[in-house]
């Protein structure tokens, strides 16, 4: 197991932490502050121009996308930057705020199902990320410092996972490299409706 650095290296590693906004209106009333002020997940500052995109987020039917419902149904849509889960019997109906990744290039659209969920996930930069950003540590155990937050959904794509994050600044946004992101209190109540096996489809 790779260790953190020491500080000097975590601070490069780091980006430099800007003001903290407030979570979007469509999250919980929970207060969702964290010590976590940056993001290992962002190659840039979360507070610059990109916005947050809040103008198709609503409810939708799952008829559309899916067949069936069969070992639960989650949809994330990347554009109105949104997470829809269904349970198989269709009693259960949740809407989450997410973030996604910074580009098209990024992004992988198309159908694939959960094959691990873990708490308390540990962190390792791909090898794409490493290459643009030697400086990050090969290692984050969990905690408050892990970019994938406190629970995680491993996708049978490599490296795409839909997580946590500690950093609340970043849902609503453009600002993984990948993966989606929800707050940590939604992940934990999607990572209790979700099994393994449950289907995904990201468009």
């Amino acid at each position: 197991m790779s260790r953190i650095p020491p500080a000097t290296g975590r601070r490069a590693f780091l980006a430099s932490g800007a003001a903290f906004l407030a979570a979007p209106a469509l999250a919980q009333t929970t207060n969702y502050t964290s010590s976590f002020e940056n993001s290992t997940l962002v190659e840039r500052d979360p507070t610059d121009s990109v916005r947050r995109n809040i103008s198709s987020f609503r409810s939708l039917d799952w008829r559309p996308y899916f067949s069936d419902t069969r070992g639960g149904a989650v949809l994330v849509d990347v554009t109105s930057r949104a997470l829809h889960f269904w349970s198989e019997d269709q009693s259960i109906y949740k809407l989450y705020p997410t973030s996604v990744p910074l580009t098209p290039e990024l992004t992988k659209l198309g159908r694939t199902e959960i094959v691990k969920k873990v708490v308390g996930p540990e962190w390792r930069p791909t090898p794409s990320m490493k290459e643009r950003n030697p400086e990050w540590p090969d290692f984050v155990g969990p905690g408050p410092d892990n970019p994938l937050g406190t629970h995680a959904l491993y996708l049978s794509w490599t490296y795409f996972r839909i997580h946590g994050t500690h950093d609340t600044r970043k849902i609503g946004r453009k600002s993984s490299n990948g993966c989606i992101g929800l707050y940590n209190e939604h992940i934990a109540e999607l990572f209790g409706l979700t099994n393994v096996g449950t289907q995904v489809l990201l468009i």
